[in-house]
């Protein structure tokens, strides 16, 4: 799938946000020192290539990785400027979290650490859920932009 362009100066309120905030769980942004724990988390439920680029947001000066945690258990994280500058991705939410809100709470969280840090567009690389995006912000699907800042990239062995 092509890349997707998102407007950070006109964002949608969430009605998940509320919901996740009401059940206890907590949208914030990660500290370097629980680098480790959120690091391993991501590995375990979504591969290296993502420990990849939330290690590289958790060493950004504010983080750019955020987590979803409730009662201490991690439940979700999301970053942006990863792979590149002004991306979106990577994110995740636990297996047994999903449908909850809490990824769309994350999404719109991150976004709005984007606009924050004065982008006014965000660039959401090689999406998985284009509907979910395309729904949820109104993303537009740039021309050409498959594959890529992630053509040519190495995929090592499997862990």
């Amino acid at each position: 799938m092509a890349d997707l362009l998102v407007r950070l100066y006109d964002l949608p309120v969430f009605e998940s946000e509320a919901k996740v905030h009401e059940a206890g769980v907590v949208i914030r942004r990660a500290l370097p020192p629980e680098a480790h724990v959120v690091l391993d988390w991501i590995g375990e439920h979504f591969g290296r290539h993502w420990v990849s680029e939330a290690s590289l947001g958790l060493t950004q000066q504010p983080p750019t990785t955020y987590i979803a945690v409730k009662d201490g258990t991690l439940l979700g994280f999301a970053c942006y400027d990863t792979t590149a500058k002004g991306f979106f991705g990577p994110t995740g939410v636990d297996e047994a979290a999903r449908g909850q809100g809490i990824g769309e709470a994350l999404l719109i969280t991150t976004l709005r650490g984007m606009r924050d840090a004065g982008y006014g567009y965000a660039v959401i690389g090689d999406p998985g859920p284009v509907a979910f995006y395309q729904k949820r912000l109104d993303a537009l699907e740039i021309p050409k932009s498959k594959p890529g800042v992630y053509a040519g990239m190495l995929q090592g062995k499997p862990a």
